[in-house]
């Protein structure tokens, strides 16, 4: 599927989701999020795609936050901003949540909103001239707390205040240091990496791999919230499963496994 500019496409069990704005560094418009969020939901109902990777079009940005030249169309009255509000929401939201594991690409600057949504995929692997940065005390910019939670999520609470602080770009290595990406890659490589990366998870047992992503969102919610009983019908699941049994037998006859989520 491609719009003007989102595009999406698959590799064998691999999605791929690009934000294709290199103009403006991928900022993101209106559209942008609408489309983004219908292209994760279409992977995730394909049934057979167990990795979405998402990446910025051209050689500068991941995405470079939100695209200040459309909000005198998007953003102009209480309506229309909420409406915009609504959609940002709702691809995070449909990031975060989706049911297979998400890689973002990061090739550039991850800026704003841009590193939100890197934020909301489950690992981060980054060239090593990419930069991060939340410039809302530039702006005067006021962040509720969820918008600041996944962030303190993974860098925790002094790191968080650091990046908000300062409103400063940090670099891949300082991000690296911070917890806030996984890896970082020499640009030449990244491409490369990145395919070998979501290739192994793929190969990889699907519900196994759900069962982990679950327990790790229901972990960061408060103990009180947690649906510990889901977290237990995953694993009871995988024990139940096909793939369970051949993954035994594959060891057992030193094969790779051939899983299918079933």
């Amino acid at each position: 599927m491609a719009t003007d500019r989102i595009i999406s496409r698959r590799e064998g069990a691999v999605g791929h989701i690009i934000f294709n704005n290199p103009d403006r560094h991928n900022a993101m418009s209106l559209e942008m999020w609408r489309d983004g969020a219908t292209a994760i939901r279409d992977f995730c109902a394909a049934g057979d795609v167990r990795v979405i990777m998402l990446t910025g079009a051209g050689e500068k940005a991941f995405v470079a936050g939100a695209d200040i030249s459309k909000f005198g169309e998007e953003r102009d009255s209480k309506a229309a901003v909420d409406e915009y509000n609504a959609s940002v929401k709702d691809f995070q939201e449909t990031l975060t949540h989706a049911p297979v594991p998400t890689i973002a690409k990061i090739g550039g600057y991850a800026i704003g909103g841009g590193l939100a949504i890197a934020l909301c995929c489950d690992i981060r692997i980054a060239s090593d001239d990419s930069r991060f940065a939340v410039p809302a005390a530039k702006l005067g910019l006021g962040y509720a707390a969820a918008g600041i939670e996944r962030l303190m999520q993974i860098v925790g609470p002094s790191f968080a205040m650091e990046i908000f602080y300062t409103a400063r770009q940090f670099d891949a290595a300082e991000a690296l240091t911070m917890g806030l990406i996984n890896r970082v890659m020499p640009r030449a490589e990244l491409e490369a990496y990145c395919d070998d990366y979501a290739q192994r998870i793929s190969g990889n047992a699907p519900l196994t791999i759900r069962a982990v992503k679950i327990a790790v969102n229901e972990n960061l919610k408060a103990p009180a919230d947690r649906n510990v009983a889901l977290c237990a019908e995953q694993v009871a699941a995988c024990f139940a499963s096909q793939d369970y049994i051949e993954g035994r037998t594959a060891f057992m006859e030193k094969r790779k496994p051939v899983f299918t989520g079933k």
